[in-house]
Order: structure tokens, then C-alpha cells, then sequence
């Protein structure tokens, strides 16, 4: 009797443990997230070509580490964290995808932009790799890497696929490093809008010029 008695008492313990990991993990999920946003970029060369043609930003590709919603964290070359408590609005890629197409459309010299799902016949595409999208510790030369800020590394891979023949017309890698005022969430979202807006200014402004020459070419049958 007594030996049926300590075993259900055991399992008893077993089920409130399990029972109180449960609600630790409950509570865990619903903790509060902030979360961020980035910006377009809406200043640019007014010297700038105009473009005709209908482009498509297809959704960038990125590795498993940076296509979620988490904000990513590299302290060394070979290992991943994302920030506690924070998050982006939405997957990485979706961000640079949406954030791009209201680029290209804030330099005013393009008379159609969109994304493929809204069914818009493209004369060009714009694929984009997210070759870097982390906060990264730089080397200082510091003894304690906990000194050692944070620093938001965004590098972008474009190319640029004309529609008509499916032939890449051009392909090139934008990166920009931006230094984080403090280690809070919010500073480090900072420097990531201000690495990324410089990307996309170059970014765009070069598919702009690359496109208009590709169309100059094509009319002049060469």
C-alpha cells in the first residue's frame, strides 16, 4: 500500500512540475515584444534618368538566420543570436522588398513599381540576395568584448533581370556598416535604417541608370 501510495504521489509531482514548466513557458510567449520598423529612402540624385519601363522587386532570398522576424545578432564570424524582446514588423526580406518599392517609387523616375504577387507585367526585375543583415562586434582591440559596440551590417546583392529574354543586365553588391549609439534595442534598430537607407540610395539610383542604359542600347539595336 504504501509503495501504490508513494508512486502516485510521485507522479503527482511529476504532472504539477510539468504542469508549472508549462505555464512558465505560457507566460514566456506572452511577454511583451517591441516592435520595430524601418525606413524608405526618399532623398536622391535629381540628375537621375527616367524609366519607362514596369519593374517588379521580386522578394529578396537570405539565409534561414536572417529571413524571420527576429532582430539577428552575431557576437563572432561562427554563431547566431537575435535580441530579447525585440522584433522586426515582419520577415527581413519582406521589409527590404516593401521598403525598396517605395524607394524606387520616392525618386520619381519610375512610372510603374510593384511586387510580382500584384500581377504587374514586368519589362525588368529587380532580385535582390540578403548577403548581410546582423549586428556585428567589431574588433576594438578591447579586452572585454562586452566594450566592443554593436554595429549594423547590411549588404545587399542586385541584379537586374531584363523580362524579355530572361538575360541579367547587370549585378553588383551595395554594403554600408553603421555604428550603434548604445547597446538598447532601439539604438540598434537606428543603425540598422541608417545602414540600410544608404544600400538602398545607391542601390536604387544604380538600377535606375543601369536600366535607362540598357533601353538606350536596345534602341540603338546594339
Amino acid at each position: 500500500m504504501k509503495n501504490h501510495v508513494a508512486k502516485y504521489l510521485a507522479v503527482l509531482g511529476l504532472s504539477l512540475l510539468s504542469g508549472c514548466t508549462g505555464l512558465a513557458s505560457l507566460n514566456s510567449a506572452t511577454a511583451p515584444v517591441d516592435l520595430y520598423l524601418l525606413t524608405p529612402k526618399s532623398t536622391f540624385d535629381p540628375g537621375l534618368p527616367r524609366v519607362r519601363q514596369q519593374i517588379v522587386v521580386t522578394e529578396p532570398t537570405a539565409t534561414a538566420a536572417v529571413s524571420n522576424d527576429r532582430i539577428t545578432v552575431q557576437p563572432t564570424a561562427l554563431e547566431v543570436r537575435f535580441l530579447p524582446g525585440a522584433r522586426w514588423v515582419d520577415r527581413a526580406p519582406l521589409i527590404i522588398q516593401s521598403l525598396l518599392i517605395e524607394s524606387f517609387e520616392n525618386s520619381g523616375k519610375v512610372d510603374a513599381v510593384g511586387r510580382s504577387a500584384i500581377g504587374l507585367r514586368a519589362d525588368y526585375e529587380i532580385v535582390t540576395d540578403v548577403r548581410e543583415f546582423q549586428a556585428i562586434l567589431t574588433d576594438t582591440g578591447s579586452t572585454s568584448a562586452a566594450d566592443a559596440p554593436l554595429v549594423a551590417d547590411v549588404r545587399l546583392n542586385i541584379k537586374i533581370v531584363s523580362s524579355n529574354d530572361d538575360r541579367i543586365i547587370a549585378s553588383r553588391s551595395f554594403e554600408s556598416l553603421q555604428e550603434a549609439s548604445s547597446d538598447n534595442a532601439s539604438d540598434i534598430v537606428n543603425a540598422f535604417d541608417i545602414a540600410l537607407g544608404r544600400v538602398m540610395k545607391k542601390s536604387v539610383e544604380w538600377s535606375i541608370r543601369e536600366m535607362h542604359r540598357d533601353v538606350l542600347r536596345a534602341d540603338d539595336g546594339s
